[in-house]
């Protein structure tokens, strides 16, 4: 499920975005799977439909999701959606790395909470 978070000061079309990529990552929507129409998916998140329509842009051309001319959308398999994926969580890492550094968090300390993280997400060590 994607929520939206009004006081982020993200982008309602990113965190779309974000929202779809979070949710192929970690199995809730699979390679084939259709996505919603542009407008119950704005109906739904309660979004102008061209919010959506962007996101879902953005989507295609990261190759998360490719479109059928009167089909609608639908999540891809193989490697670009994989590495769509891996780029997205790798920029979120690096965002929260600077944020610590700044912060004064020491990289042993931020190591240690990635490890952490990712035993408690059932990560590879």
């Amino acid at each position: 499920m994607i929520k939206i978070d009004w006081q982020s000061g993200v982008p309602i079309y990113d965190q779309i975005v974000s929202g779809f990529i979070r949710l192929r990552a970690i199995g809730a929507l699979q390679a084939g799977d259709k996505l919603p129409s542009v407008r119950s998916m704005a109906v739904k998140l309660g979004v102008n439909p061209n919010t959506v329509q962007k996101a879902y842009i953005i989507l295609e051309n990261k190759g998360i999701t490719y479109s059928l001319q009167g089909k609608g959308s639908f999540l891809a398999d193989g490697d670009s959606a994989g590495n769509a994926i891996n780029d997205e969580c790798i920029t979120a890492l690096k965002g929260a790395a600077s944020k610590a550094a700044r912060l004064g968090v020491s990289l042993d300390d931020a190591i240690a909470a990635i490890k952490e993280a990712y035993k408690g997400g059932n990560g590879n060590d």
